[in-house]
């Protein structure tokens, strides 16, 4: 404990601390090892925006100080063919959002002002900041018409009746009156829910403010991770495009059916671009994420098939918006989309997507529908931006968190463009990471990811962990994380395995479907195969191996810690479900229960259903015999931490060691830097003393 203290101590000397603003931490690592202090002072770079020019682009970085267990976000601006960047913020305040307004005379953004965030707009230096919106609780994102004469916003309205609006003298009573389903979402009681605005704007003040859902008890975008790219302009200003699930309560929480509607502004109809029309495919799963072409002739956006599969294939639907012909651009291509642009001249869709465990920028050519890949390599693109002679893209890996990237659009060619984090990535030693192709019990071929310590020695044997992913559908790509971060694990000397076990997304359709109504099946078999086949290698401590996962990972801790036949000597999980009988009744989002456990319990008759309670972990605690470390967040709504108390206890009542990190504050994730910095150590600390004794 004396070292961590003293790397704690040693941290805070050696960033530059303003007592006003929290800024970027540059601090010398002397011996290039990453501690959890480190991967907390890294900058957390994104929300690109691309000037209308081409020529520069403004981005934000979000910078944390421990001890004050606070964050500040800045705005910055690259020139793109330069690189050149200067800092146009430097305030308290975390401003959100920038983009390009006015023709890129202006950049727009989300700060403070009077205690809700509003929208201000400055000069491309940083200077004349004014604040031009007053909307009362604030706004969560924005954008502005293509003319400029109106804006689009966010803002949350008042949902449903209160127990203090049915009893106005209790007026101090916290209880909570519950009549419906989706009462509460992710880590929050359904009191607001966002809508969509849309104000007449003269470059001082809104006018006509106008709800596009007035009336209406729906969410616009969708909660709890749609934000302003679920809406669009048209591009002559005539029409909004939205993205909306039209349903509530029990309806909502069983159904992933949102839409896309259009709203003539002018004569203030909508209408359902998903329904409206005879087509074939109904759209009957999630709908969102709208764009319109450059001469406003077609809209296209993401669309998933099957309603209440939220992990299902992304595809590219494009319509016609004179004839309302639509087609899936992506039907033989059997890869999911993330996200997408259209290219600046209209002939080309750019998007990202996964494929054997590394997420890469493809184009989509509109005229004939032939699809290519344009960057190669082993790493992860997260968003793509047209800047005219270049595309932009936010990219990261295991090794390197956000940064920014130019790709040249024939060759592929990519060029670092930021350098947030470089003077501290200069200063680590990471460790090698390695792909492999392990084969299954079933004779399919798994790609495993290997991440070795940073000074590896073949001749050496070293405690090995089994990292089992959640989602249950999320790719073990080349993901950059501040909690499940493999770079870190290698640092704390432990060979980390990380395999794409069946269910996750990046090969294809039916790999990534097999996970559903199988939780204890093929996934599980997958996991032990890829601990199995590097356990052979000589480096491996066979006798010291540790399995660690959260949430559908964490399930697999659990389900392991009865299945293991004495494999492991270690044990973590964090927000993850231990009683499936529970996890069925206790989850908000129903309709992931019902497709991935093939049902509710009580149905006698469904194979499927009867299969997955049937692999509840909790009905294997009776062979638990190895030391577990529970951790969970009270405010997950998703997975509630009833689960990881209810398995904390059984261990304890087995006699099995156990420790139980429980975070009264934070949902499905760790998001304060004091509690992110809890989490790695009491993680390391509960696997050095089980696995290095």
């Amino acid at each position: 404990m004396r070292k961590v203290l003293f790397l704690f101590s040693f941290f805070l000397l050696s960033c530059s601390h303003n007592p006003n603003i929290i800024d970027k931490c540059n601090m010398e690592i002397k011996n290039g090892t990453l501690t959890p202090e480190i991967l907390w002072s890294f900058g957390r770079l994104g929300d690109v925006s691309v000037a209308p020019d081409g020529e520069n682009l403004v981005y934000g970085v979000t910078y944390y100080d421990i001890k004050e267990n606070k964050s500040n976000r800045e705005l910055f601006v690259l020139n793109i063919k330069d690189g050149k960047t200067r800092r146009i913020t430097t305030t308290s305040d975390k401003e959100f959002a920038a983009k390009w307004v006015k023709n890129g005379s202006k950049i727009a953004f989300l700060a403070p002002n009077e205690g809700t965030m509003q929208i201000w707009e400055m000069n491309p230096d940083g200077s004349s900041r004014k604040c031009i919106s007053n909307v009362e609780g604030g706004v969560s994102d924005f954008m502005y018409s293509p003319t400029g004469s109106q804006i689009l916003y966010i803002s949350d309205v008042k949902y449903g009746t209160t127990t203090q609006d049915k009893y106005p003298d209790l007026d101090k009573t916290t209880g909570i009156i519950v009549d419906d389903l989706m009462y509460k979402h992710w880590d929050e009681w359904v009191t607001m829910v966002p809508h969509p605005f849309l104000a007449d704007y003269d470059g001082e003040t809104f006018t006509n403010v106008k709800d596009l859902l007035d009336g209406e008890p729906y969410e616009s975008p969708m909660k709890p991770f749609g934000g302003i790219d679920q809406l669009a302009f048209s591009p002559d200003g005539k029409y909004i495009a939205y993205t909306c699930r039209k349903k509530t309560g029990l309806a909502y929480s069983v159904s992933t059916d949102s839409d896309i509607f259009l709203y003539d502004i002018e004569q203030q109809t909508t209408k359902n671009l998903c329904k409206d029309f005879d087509v074939e495919d109904k759209n009957c799963g999630y709908d969102i994420n709208p764009a319109f072409s450059p001469d406003g002739n077609f809209i296209a956006w993401l669309s998933m098939e099957h309603d209440g599969y939220e992990s299902d294939k992304n595809r590219l639907y494009v319509m016609n918006l004179k004839t309302g012909e639509k087609q899936d651009y992506t039907k033989n291509f059997d890869q999911s989309l993330s996200s997408f642009v259209w290219s600046n001249d209209g002939q080309e869709l750019f998007f990202v997507s996964c494929w054997h465990g590394t997420t890469q920028i493809y184009t989509l050519k509109f005229a004939d529908g032939l699809i290519e890949q344009i960057t190669d390599g082993v790493h992860d693109y997260e968003s793509v931006a047209d800047a005219g002679e270049v595309l932009v893209g936010v990219r990261h890996s295991m090794s390197m968190p956000n940064e920014i990237f130019s790709i040249d659009k024939k060759t592929g060619l990519q060029n670092q463009l930021s350098f947030e984090n470089q003077h501290l990535l200069s200063q680590l030693k990471m460790g090698r990471v390695e792909e492999r192709w392990v084969e299954t019990s079933d004779n399919k071929q798994m790609l495993v990811w290997v991440v070795y310590p940073p000074n590896f020695d073949a001749t050496k044997k070293y405690s090995t962990l089994l990292y089992c992913q959640g989602g249950p559908q999320s790719p073990v790509s080349q993901f950059w994380s501040y909690r499940w971060n493999l770079q870190i694990m290698a640092a704390n000397d432990y060979i980390v395995v990380a395999p794409n076990r069946r269910g996750l997304d990046g090969f294809g359709s039916e790999w990534n479907a097999a996970i559903s109504g199988d939780y204890g099946g093929q996934c599980m078999k997958d996991l032990l195969t890829a601990i199995d086949e590097l356990s052979k290698e000589p480096f491996v401590d066979e006798n010291n191996l540790g399995c660690v996962g959260a949430s559908f990972g964490g399930y697999s801790v659990y389900w392991l810690a009865g299945h293991h036949d004495k494999r492991f000597k270690a044990f973590i999980a964090h927000d993850g479900i231990f009683n499936m009988e529970q996890q069925y009744l206790e989850t908000e989002e129903m309709w992931f229960a019902n497709w991935d456990m093939g049902g509710a319990y009580w149905e006698k008759n469904n194979k499927i259903a009867q299969q997955t309670f049937a692999n509840s972990p909790h009905r294997f605690v009776d062979k638990w015999d190895t030391p577990i470390l529970c951790i969970h967040g009270e405010k997950d709504y998703r997975i509630l931490a009833s689960q990881g108390m209810s398995a904390f206890n059984a261990a304890k009542l087995r006699g099995v060691p156990a420790e139980l990190l429980i975070f009264p504050d934070e949902n499905h994730w760790v998001l304060q830097p004091q509690n992110g910095i809890l989490w790695q150590r009491t993680f390391f600390e509960w696997l050095d003393k089980w696995l290095k004794k």
